[in-house]
């Protein structure tokens, strides 16, 4: 699915009122929502991240609570941007949901365009991060297209080393290296060591370290 596609937003609270009242705010701004009366609903609804999303999650509700949700998403390897609606009180929870990776959250009651803003921030991080995770997974392929060896030397040549110093790093001769480097930049589709150094840091932040 494209990065760019229609990011799906997901309201999670167990007050009836409340989730159809911003399931119809929210499509009246043009995006798509789906509603769950809890998170073990959504976690049942919703197997993998299929689309930019974005998570309207209540802090406390019956058996699972939304910090709890939150912390199952992310073991989960689900980060979709998280805004909370809290209760009168719940602020200190809220700020720990926000040390936990949250993007943003309201305090009952508040005002439609309050919800509206942060919803869109939301989506707007979950698109940028999906973007992200689509170039990193297209870069991670590309990679994987070399051999280990290739691999060795690909590493090296983008660390900025001269093909002499890659071969004595790998106790290979330079005609060798010469040979793998042209592979590796052949297989790659870049033409320079910076350019090999990028595609390996999409790949992989820590690539290079």
């Amino acid at each position: 699915m494209s990065p760019n596609e229609e990011p799906l937003i997901h309201v999670i609270d167990d007050d009836a009122a409340f989730r159809r009242s911003t399931v119809f705010l929210l499509e009246s701004m043009g995006w798509q929502v789906a509603a769950h009366a809890s998170a073990e609903d959504f976690l049942s609804a919703v197997a993998a991240p299929t689309q930019a999303a974005c998570l309207v999650l209540d802090i406390r509700m019956p058996m699972m609570s939304g910090l709890e949700l939150q912390q199952v998403l992310h073991q989960r390897g689900f980060e979709a941007p998280i805004v909370f609606i809290t209760g009168h009180g719940d602020v200190e929870l809220a700020v720990q949901a926000m040390k936990h990776g949250a993007c943003d959250f309201l305090e009952k009651p508040f005002k439609d365009q309050a919800l509206i803003d942060a919803v869109g921030r939301a989506v707007k991080l979950g698109c940028e991060a999906r973007a992200r995770s689509a170039r990193c997974e297209e870069a991670r392929l590309v990679l994987e297209r070399l051999s280990p060896r290739e691999r060795e030397v690909a590493r090296l040549v983008a660390l900025g080393l001269p093909n002499k110093l890659v071969g004595r790093e790998l106790d290979i001769s330079e005609k060798t290296v010469h040979v793998h480097r042209h592979h590796v930049m052949e297989k790659t589709g870049v033409g320079s060591a910076a350019e090999l150094a990028r595609l390996m840091l999409r790949a992989d932040p820590t690539g290079l370290d």
